[in-house]
């Protein structure tokens, strides 16, 4: 397969900083993040100053930044890991890379360091392949390609516009797994990428993720919030409720997702026990969740990703408001997501 690439000015690291330090985490990343643009946008809970090493090329925002821009009435909108979404809201750039501050850089299996974002951009650069599974994985990784029976009609495959990377060590378990197996740790290396196949839905983390802004950056949306939601990835489901949202829209749009490939090394953090108090109500409502989203069928009126993240938003208040109002606040902010979205976007 043919080598493609893209400028470094074409793509923005966005990092939620949920804590103030965030020396080790930038030195533990310097010699893949300092050719790239960074957007550091500071959980808006936060005390303290940011403090960060010289070095890199970015721009930091605040509590004080995001009411400015946005309103104090959306500011909540972006607290914890919510925070990463007003980075991708500000970003110009087409390329879009997030990866959490509790994360190093991964040694592949012959511990050599990955380069989480060359792979990234290596997996929205070269085509999905949603609409027929490859049983030998990304047939357009080195050293893979098309099986025998893989239609031609398809192998031009379509646009990635999403890239899911995955995690060693402390594996993204939710909080009642990781409390009944506190030990577990994932040491498994799979030197693999895969596309999600169309209308199967993904419970998506955004610990380690890459994606097309112009395709699909206004699926990936702070929308939906726990009542009890804390500042540990086992206390919310925003990620995984964006991740089905976003989903919906690549089936629609005949765009494709991809998982696997790269990893990153998640350093401990948080109390699971502690922390299933909180995501408890998540785990229940998820069970509402991914049916309607299974079943979610969108018509040939939506033709954008707003359009389509409109769609969606009525549906919810349509069918899921009934069950559980944290739906209909979902809902809502869906709309003024699009709405927000929208406005920035004519003042850039």
């Amino acid at each position: 397969m043919s080598q493609v690439s893209v400028r470094d000015d074409e793509v923005d690291i966005v990092i939620a900083a949920i804590e103030p330090d965030l020396t080790s985490f930038l030195e533990e990343w310097r010699a893949i993040f300092s050719r790239f643009h960074l957007i550091i946008i500071k959980d808006p809970d936060v005390k303290g100053e940011l403090k960060i090493p010289g070095g890199f090329n970015y721009d930091t925002y605040t509590k004080a930044d995001i009411q400015q821009i946005i309103g104090p009435s959306n500011a909540a909108t972006f607290s914890g890991y919510s925070c990463r979404y007003f980075g991708y809201l500000l970003s110009k750039k087409k390329y879009i890379i997030s990866i959490d501050d509790d994360c190093i850089p991964a040694k592949d299996t012959k511990g050599i360091q990955v380069d989480a974002i060359a792979q990234h951009i290596n997996n929205l650069l070269t085509p999905a392949t949603p609409f027929f599974f490859n049983t030998l994985y990304d047939p357009f990784c080195k050293g893979a390609d098309f099986v025998r029976g893989y239609p031609f009609s398809l192998r031009s495959g379509v646009s990635c516009a999403l890239s899911c990377g995955l995690w060693l060590n402390l594996a993204d378990l939710d909080a009642p797994t990781q409390a009944l197996k506190p030990e577990l740790r994932n040491t498994r290396y799979v030197d693999a990428v895969l596309t999600v196949p169309a209308r199967a839905m993904m419970p998506l983390s955004g610990i380690n993720i890459a994606f097309d802004r112009e395709l699909v950056g206004p699926a990936l949306l702070p929308s939906f919030k726990l009542a009890k939601e804390g500042k540990f990835r086992w206390e919310t489901v925003e990620d995984v409720w964006t991740g089905m949202c976003v989903k919906v829209v690549c089936d629609h749009l005949g765009y494709g997702l991809k998982t696997g490939l790269p990893y990153v090394w998640r350093k401990e953090r948080g109390d699971a026990i502690e922390s299933l108090k909180k995501e408890w109500e998540g785990v229940k409502l998820m069970e509402e969740v991914v049916p309607f989203f299974q079943s979610m069928k969108l018509t040939p009126a939506a033709k954008t990703a707003e359009d389509c993240v409109i769609e969606i938003a009525a549906a919810v208040k349509e069918q899921l408001g009934r069950i559980d109002p944290v739906f209909t606040r979902a809902a809502d902010s869906m709309v003024e997501w699009v709405q927000l979205w929208k406005t920035v976007k004519t003042r850039t």
